[in-house]
């Protein structure tokens, strides 16, 4: 029981209301306090139901939601998190969701990070589908594009060119009032309980964000649980209150200045990407997509491009092809490569054990094959050939490496050696 306390609760939380929001006092606070200071021995039921009672008494006019009403054409944007099996690997995915509040029409699209980059794609690729662009665009702190603090507003340069692209408008939410962008929000939710579960399966993003942009069409045949009305029919006035499309679409790429170490690697967004030997010390560009890090030399020629990595990566993210000329000029720095983790055991052993000369010729034999037939394919030449016991010398090895490549590797299994006997028993026979 609370008898004799109450008193006490309701001048804290009188005292509340000039103190900042979130610096006020919880159900659990009171308790906790009566206990320390006042030696309250009771269950902590009876506080938090006196505490509940007394703000449902002292609620001011003011307080609560108001409804708020979308006129067609106007779009909120948001982000969500759910698990996918791409390419037979289960993953953590950023889901972009757009939705038109008016129409209540929704679109999504999965993505490996939250950037502008990725936002700004999604957003494209939105509107190309439906063939139009939203006037207003409502973003809160989080989608990467964009922040509010206070009245001040701070733009990504890469989304500030976006909209000027396609001529929309944007706005950000204030912090912690999400109820101004309750549609999306909302949105979020249905569509990952509804497309996400179970996890979808595809053989790459691209394919998967296929899947999901056909899904959502199928939206529009259901009825808006308000005006009684199809989706579809009410998203048509969302599209005749868009905007058309520019003749070209953004490309939503962000270009920044790296130098390469001596040792030809650039740090981006705390990842380690590795130009080349070739790079080293020089002023490079690199290109940043939603999918891919794309690095320039100083004429802004196509030096590599990688597939982007979010989050911190400990390992030096690079192309195995790019390392073998540096192995061929120095075969004994093999030992640290970390190309040697990515070879399978018969090539790695072959190259523990030889000589220099040996490693530099099967070094200079797979990067002349790797040009033609690429990486994997010379790679797997060199080991086929070592497991026969063969010479992995340049000329056989890039014949095999091309056939490899091309889906015609030779089946040396189950050979029957028995014809050459037969030709050995006749070739003293007269003719």
């Amino acid at each position: 029981m609370l008898a004799g306390f109450e008193e006490t609760i309701d001048t804290w939380l009188r005292e509340d209301a000039r103190r900042a929001r979130k610096q006020r006092h919880t159900a659990k606070r009171v308790f906790d306090r009566l206990v320390a200071e006042h030696g309250f021995s009771g269950s902590y039921s009876p506080v938090q139901r006196h505490v509940k009672r007394f703000h449902t008494r002292h609620r001011r006019p003011g307080e609560g939601y108001a409804e708020l009403v979308w006129p067609a054409g106007s779009a909120q944007v948001d982000f969500g998190q759910a698990e996918a099996i791409i390419a037979g690997v289960r993953q953590l995915l950023h889901i972009l969701v757009i939705t038109f509040p008016f129409s209540n029409m929704r679109f999504v699209q999965a993505y490996r990070g939250e950037t502008a980059e990725c936002v700004c794609h999604g957003l494209r690729t939105i509107f190309e589908h439906i063939g139009a662009a939203p006037r207003q665009l409502v973003f809160d702190n989080a989608t990467g594009v964009g922040w509010r603090t206070g009245e001040e507003v701070v733009e990504s340069k890469l989304f500030s060119a976006f909209k000027l692209h396609y001529r929309a408008q944007a706005r950000y939410c204030k912090p912690n009032s999400g109820n101004e962008k309750g549609n999306v929000e909302n949105a979020v939710g249905f569509l990952r309980r509804n497309f996400m579960v179970p996890e979808p399966e595809a053989e790459s993003m691209a394919g998967l964000n296929e899947v999901l942009l056909a899904r959502c069409e199928e939206l529009a045949t259901a009825t808006h649980w308000r005006k009684g009305l199809a989706i579809g029919e009410l998203f048509s006035e969302d599209i005749a209150a868009s905007m058309e499309l520019p003749g070209v679409g953004f490309d939503p790429v962000r270009y920044e200045s790296r130098r390469a170490d001596k040792t030809g690697n650039v740090l981006i967004d705390g990842n380690t990407y590795a130009a080349g030997p070739s790079m080293h010390s020089r002023d490079l560009t690199v290109g940043l997509r939603h999918d891919k890090v794309e690095i320039l030399d100083e004429q802004a020629e196509p030096v590599i491009t990688f597939n982007r990595v979010f989050g911190k990566q400990s390992k030096t993210v690079f192309e195995p092809a790019t390392l073998l000329p540096l192995l061929e000029r120095k075969p004994g720095s093999w030992s640290h490569s970390p190309l040697r983790e990515l070879v399978p055991d018969p090539v790695r052993d072959w190259l523990d054990t030889a000589r220099s000369p040996d490693r530099r010729r099967l070094f200079n034999a797979v990067d002349a094959a790797a040009g033609s037939a690429g990486f994997d394919a010379a790679v797997q030449a060199a080991e086929t050939l070592i497991r026969r016991g063969d010479a992995p010398d340049a000329a056989g090895l890039g014949m095999l490496a091309r056939r490899i490549a091309n889906g015609a590797e030779p089946d040396v299994s189950g050979v029957d050696l028995g014809v050459y006997d037969n030709l050995v028993a006749t070739a003293g026979e007269p003719a």
